[in-house]
């Protein structure tokens, strides 16, 4: 109940496809067996953790938003992405908890119910909600946007249960509303064709639509293993490239989201810069000002 009030600006870091095997695997271009290999992706992961945990004040949590592993179900090498992911995270400071997001490498492009849980057994609820300081956060399932053609139940429980939550969120005149998805809406324009990184355009428009009348200020993303990112009448979608491999010219790195009364403020930082240099003067003024 404590959270359901405001009580000043805070800050969280968004993390995205960290995707252990995916470097190799993109390297040697079998993206389907390619993936035997993870060291880089443990190196990268184990800076990123250290970088969040040197941050002061401290972040009110971190997430990484889907692509958690490159083995998709099934596949020969998931076990061990698995653990070996669960074992650098586990450095995490204790008191920055850890929110997960379910992307198309861990439950499947076209999920099914056992897909999905798997992946629940082994990283916690596909979709749930959760409130810090007055901020409503909602985490969904964005392969049941994508292709739920194997498990159509599934993705219509989650449309009731998104209903549901938004009219919790209109009762309680939350602050701000703040979506965490794998797929992004759109990368660049609202309107723009459907390809493998976007959803597909009549479903877009129709969560856009519901988006833009709860309020929601912005949808963190990553699945482009690029930075982009647009908005559709005042609803910011923020496509953070990847702790792990990149298909485009960012570095490795991590978003850090500043949260105060008005707006949300963001930028990514490389791994190397967040580690040396931490957060930039301007967005620790914005924390200081209760």
């Amino acid at each position: 109940d404590d959270e359901y009030e405001w009580k000043g600006p805070f800050y969280f870091i968004q993390g995205a496809d960290p995707q252990f095997g995916l470097i190799k695997s993109w390297a040697v271009g079998d993206t389907n067996n390619g993936d035997d290999e993870w060291k880089e992706e443990i190196k990268l992961t184990e800076q990123a953790v250290q970088a969040v945990n040197k941050l002061n004040p401290k972040p009110k949590f971190f997430v990484l938003c889907g692509d958690l592993i490159h083995g998709m179900p099934g596949s020969q090498w998931r076990k061990d992405q698995e653990r070996d992911l669960k074992n650098v995270l586990k450095n995490t400071d204790q008191n920055i908890p850890l929110v997960f997001v379910s992307g198309n490498h861990d439950i499947g492009n076209a999920p099914t119910r056992e897909t999905i849980d798997n992946y629940c057994k082994s990283w916690g609820d596909d979709y749930f909600s959760f409130w810090v300081g007055g901020v409503f956060f909602l985490v969904l399932n964005s392969q049941l946007y994508f292709d739920s053609s194997k498990c159509p139940e599934l993705k219509q429980a989650q449309d009731v249960w998104l209903n549901e939550q938004l009219a919790v969120a209109e009762k309680h005149k939350c602050k701000h509303i703040i979506v965490f998805q794998h797929i992004p809406l759109f990368l660049r324009e609202p309107d723009e064709d459907h390809d493998y990184f976007n959803l597909e355009k009549s479903v877009r428009q129709e969560i856009m639509e519901k988006f833009h009348k709860a309020g929601i200020k912005a949808v963190f993303s990553g699945h482009y293993h690029r930075n982009a990112g647009g908005s559709y009448r005042g609803l910011e979608m923020v496509v953070t490239s990847a702790i792990g491999c990149q298909l485009g010219e960012d570095t490795h790195g991590l978003r850090v989201v500043v949260v105060t009364d008005e707006k949300i403020v963001h930028r990514y930082y490389s791994l190397d810069e967040l580690s040396s240099q931490g957060m930039e003067k301007e967005l620790l003024d914005m924390l200081a000002k209760q």
